[in-house]
């Protein structure tokens, strides 16, 4: 989530808005992108009620679009660039996969301490495709819905924007009594997930993948 939040900030900031950049949001320290609601109480009171999701996020990184030198094209950028840094991630965490699986046939007494390092791996794979996926969902406040609003008429375009009064409400509720409808934006991750385990599978140790 992180690397997610400095990338918007780094894109704005490219684009013209240094929004991000005063506010010393502009950086990899995970203590500034925690929001006590959003980052940890929230997953906390869904895990302890047994909501059926887990969900959280960091604080929102803050940009003014006006500062942006083409207001579409720079919308756009910051939108997607947190989504794009999640893809990457997921190809670092499938390469260190391997990597450690190469490191395990060269040096058999590490295995066991090789597992628990190959099973993190296989999680932060799996953990930025849910993100970029996810977040790519076209339901305000989320990254993907400023690309939908630029997709669709000017009329039916403002009508969209107004949904954004309403903050994370329309998520929350979607999440709370109907979480299947968000099930086929899912779908590529888990597609993407089948796919780079075809590739990096075979590097797979005995106890480097998660019970489930």
């Amino acid at each position: 989530m992180v690397a997610h939040e400095y990338a918007h900030a780094e894109a704005a900031y490219r684009q013209g808005d240094d929004t991000a950049y005063m506010l010393g949001r502009l950086t990899l320290n995970p203590l500034k992108h925690i929001d006590p609601i959003m980052t940890v109480l929230l997953p906390v009171v869904l895990w302890l009620s047994h909501a059926g999701f887990l969900f959280g996020a960091a604080k929102p990184v803050p940009v003014n679009p006006r500062n942006y030198r083409k207001f579409v094209r720079g919308d756009v950028i910051v939108s997607l660039a947190g989504i794009v840094v999640n893809l990457i991630l997921f190809l670092v965490f499938a390469g260190l996969f391997a990597v450690v699986g190469l490191v395990a046939e060269r040096v058999p007494s590490l295995t066991a301490s090789l597992e628990i390092l190959q099973r993190m791996m296989f999680y932060g794979m799996r953990l930025n495709l849910v993100l970029a996926f996810f977040n790519l969902i076209p339901i305000p406040p989320l990254d993907g819905s400023h690309v939908f609003y630029h997709l669709l008429p000017p009329g039916w375009g403002l009508k969209y924007r107004q949904f954004y009064q309403l903050g994370m409400l329309p998520l929350f509720l979607i999440l709370w009594f109907a979480p299947a409808l968000l099930t086929p934006f899912l779908w590529p991750a888990s597609a993407l997930l089948q796919l780079g385990w075809s590739v990096v599978g075979r590097y797979a140790l005995p106890g480097g993948l998660p019970a489930s």
